[in-house]
């Protein structure tokens, strides 16, 4: 059903499969980028060359990582000094960090171009993605085979770029910033592209950044904890008084004096009369 075949340029652009460079049947194929230069690759079964199965790269050589520079020692540091103890401040509170801007690679490895599949491909590719403002599209394509240009929605929709006035970007890859929150879209000038599905449109988000809030002046006591004890001291109840909210209990009268004592009294009295008869007889 598919086959790759690297061919030149011009074979490329004109999808000639007459003389491949390379060619391979049998999938998946593994193929070595082994020097720097613009490499080209397509699909010789039928039209699907025509209808988009091509893949133009440039490859760059391997950058050679800089000897590392002799370090030179740090100085002596100097003796420290006791400092005198200061007041310490209370630190404003610190900002949020901004969220690091990400770089999306639009469709991946499939790239900028004709999706074998129409236009499902890219909303595939969107699908799941959050978009914020200060990310970065990148638009791999071949010069000269494929633009993207930055349309409205009507645009978009009918695939009309007369009425366009941004220019579209003829060299890849593109890279473009997102600098507005709101719905965004891109398309492929190049005769039917944007017909055959070589469309984008994607929502973008503003960005979180701010600082915190500060903390607030007044500490709010935890739940559960102890009132603090009141100013008011209640004082002790006076001498025979009696506590309000304890009914009073009448106190029982003391017992009458027992009458022992005027039987004591009278029991003595002939005893006081016998002495005084003893007298008078003595």
């Amino acid at each position: 059903m598919h086959d790759v075949a690297e061919v030149t340029k011009e074979s490329y652009d004109s999808c000639n499969a007459n003389n491949p460079i390379t060619m391979s049947t049998t999938g998946p194929t593994t193929i070595t980028l082994t020097s720097a230069r613009e490499y080209n690759f397509i699909c010789t079964f039928g039209s699907h060359c025509i209808l988009g199965q091509k893949l133009s790269i440039n490859v760059s050589a391997a950058s050679v990582a800089p000897s590392p520079q002799p370090t030179t020692p740090p100085a002596p540091a100097a003796p420290e000094t006791t400092p005198s103890p200061a007041v310490p401040a209370t630190p404003p509170p610190a900002a949020s960090p901004a969220p690091t801007p990400m770089t999306y690679v639009v469709g991946d490895s499939l790239g900028w171009t004709v999706p074998p599949g129409g236009p499902i491909a890219y909303r595939t590719w969107a699908m799941g993605k959050t978009f914020m403002v200060g990310d970065i599209l990148v638009f791999n394509f071949s010069n000269r085979q494929h633009d993207v240009a930055e349309v409205t929605k009507a645009e978009f929709d009918s695939c009309n770029i007369s009425t366009t006035t941004t220019a579209p970007i003829t060299t890849g890859p593109a890279r473009i910033t997102l600098s507005s929150a709101g719905e965004n879209y891109y398309i492929c000038t190049i005769t039917q592209h944007c017909s055959w599905g070589q469309k984008l449109a994607i929502n973008v988000t503003a960005g979180t950044g701010g600082s915190a809030p500060a903390p607030s002046s007044t500490a709010t006591p935890p739940s559960g904890s102890a009132p603090p004890p009141s100013s008011t001291v209640t004082p002790p109840p006076s001498s025979g008084g009696l506590t309000p909210s304890t009914p009073s209990t009448p106190t029982p009268p003391p017992p009458p004096p027992s009458n022992s004592a005027p039987s004591f009294a009278v029991a003595a009295l002939p005893f006081t009369f016998f002495a005084v008869a003893v007298a008078l007889f003595n």
